[in-house]
């Protein structure tokens, strides 16, 4: 980092601080953004900008909405923006999760663009280029404005700070797949939209593939020149790289539960089975969460063996409730799972073990370790840590992972059993494949897919960015290539 100074753009904040009655809690959000990025920040220092959350969040910042973080040890400072209802709604709830995510996603969602919303999103991604403290327009300056929801805001702050003499580079991180042309040409304001991420020195996606369909969108829309060779488009004489940066997760170890206390988990939550498989997901419906469960059906049908014997657990934190299409896939999720359990439960045994309600890392990565098998089952997704979390958590001689072949992380972890998640009856097969898989077998795939984790973590992924912005060239990884 040397003299630079770091400054993260995020819809999501570090840190929100909200109010329990008469006190204040201080919650820290999951997230693998979060994870990758605030390490950085807590050694070299810096700033991140935010969406102010938290109901106690600016009682507990100063009169610029600033505040030191972490609470433990302040080593950087966290700047809130404050958004009025109506903005949330349209920026975040209406444009960027009714129309960008199910456009970018292709699971069959119709996106909705309204443009009131589109008016908002403009707005929005206008404050926060403002935002940025004046000392912010120097060379030396380093932004990363993370995902779909600040896709305008690379060209405003390029527009703010052009009459510097030197300006900060810019990068903007892709965290959701990008579609292929034609589905991106359905966006009323696509041009818009582009124009505005091209103002960025760096793009990064997940995977290659969605690099080459940010390309091809681009040379389709757009007046700019595409340069194959370089993976870079420039327009209004500003070239921008478009690069591949896998995200990966934080290696820390995690403490391992032995025997006895995975019965002590199994039963606090009425699990009978001997063989658990584990789902951690958002209520999305880009998750492919009612196909698992009917997945977990065919399979009863088909090896009645194993009724009795094997049950989902499957965690569901609720998600984007404002929205129609969420709601209806929780009833329709609920319904799933009451049909299964209805039809081969009893009165000690259910299939399907649903706990809809949010749960803290501290509990995922034990549910992860009482897994026998983790179900991936994501109709399409930029990355998916889940996976990753999963095989980081389990012990090398047990555990397999089901994994869509529509995630970004079926690219990395090429020794999972990776599964076409429309297919009930390949999934199906699948689980009954991992159930069986000999323990040696188990246990090579377990390991290389471990070792691919620790080389590829979080870390590196931010790591990578930071030096495209300092350099202007990477040197990527054999991950990213293969991507």
């Amino acid at each position: 980092m040397q003299d630079h100074k770091l400054i993260v753009i995020s819809n999501r904040e570090p840190y929100i601080h909200q109010r329990r009655g008469e006190q204040i809690e201080v919650i820290r959000p999951a997230s693998g953004l979060v994870t990758a990025l605030e390490p950085i920040l807590r050694q070299f220092g810096g700033l991140w900008i935010a969406h102010a959350s938290g109901s106690a969040d600016f009682e507990t910042a100063n009169e610029r909405g600033e505040i030191q973080v972490p609470p433990s040890h302040p080593t950087y400072t966290l700047r809130r923006v404050a958004l009025s209802r109506e903005e949330e709604l349209g920026y975040y709830y209406g444009f960027a999760n009714e129309g960008l995510w199910p456009l970018c996603h292709l699971a069959h969602t119709r996106p909705i663009f309204r443009l009131s919303d589109w008016e908002h999103y403009q707005a929005v991604n206008q404050r926060f280029a403002w935002a940025l403290p004046p000392e912010s327009s120097g060379k030396n300056s380093l932004i990363l404005i993370q995902d779909y929801h600040f896709a305008l805001l690379p060209r405003f702050l390029k527009r703010r700070f052009n009459g510097a003499t030197q300006r900060p580079r810019i990068g903007l991180f892709w965290h959701i797949p990008w579609p292929n042309p034609e589905t991106f040409g359905i966006c009323p304001w696509n041009q818009e939209l582009l124009h505005g991420m091209l103002g960025s020195d760096v793009i990064g996606f997940h995977t290659q593939y969605h690099c080459n369909n940010f390309l091809e969108t681009c040379n389709r829309y757009l007046e700019a020149r595409i340069d194959w060779e370089k993976f870079s488009v420039t327009m209004d004489q500003h070239e921008t790289l478009i690069r591949a940066f896998p995200i990966g997760i934080d290696p820390s170890p995690v403490r391992t539960l032995n025997q006895q206390e995975i019965h002590q988990l199994k039963a606090r939550y009425g699990i009978q089975a001997e063989i658990v498989a584990v789902g951690v997901d958002r209520l999305d419906y880009t998750k492919g969460l009612v196909e698992r469960v009917e997945a977990i059906e065919r399979l009863l049908e088909k090896y009645p063996h194993y009724r009795g014997r094997l049950s989902l657990v499957q965690m569901g934190s609720p998600s984007r409730t404002h929205i129609p299409a969420y709601r209806a896939l929780s009833d329709q999720l609920h319904q799933a799972v009451e049909r299964v359990n209805t039809r081969f439960g009893s009165e000690s045994y259910q299939p399907i073990v649903f706990l809809p309600e949010h749960h803290e890392w501290g509990e995922i990565q034990y549910f992860y370790q009482m897994g026998d098998l983790c179900l991936v089952t994501s109709l399409h997704d930029g990355m998916n840590l889940v996976a990753k979390e999963y095989v980081w958590c389990q012990a090398a001689e047990r555990g397999a992972l089901i994994l869509s072949k529509f995630t970004g992380a079926s690219r990395e972890l090429t020794e999972a059993l990776i599964i076409n998640p429309y297919s009930i009856e390949e999934l199906a097969d699948s689980i009954a494949t991992a159930i069986e898989l000999p323990v040696a077998e188990r246990t090579r795939r377990m390991l290389a897919m471990k070792e691919k984790i620790q080389s590829q973590n979080a870390f590196h992924w931010a790591t990578h960015q930071i030096r495209a912005l300092l350099t202007g060239t990477t040197t990527p990884s054999t991950l990213a290539q293969a991507s």
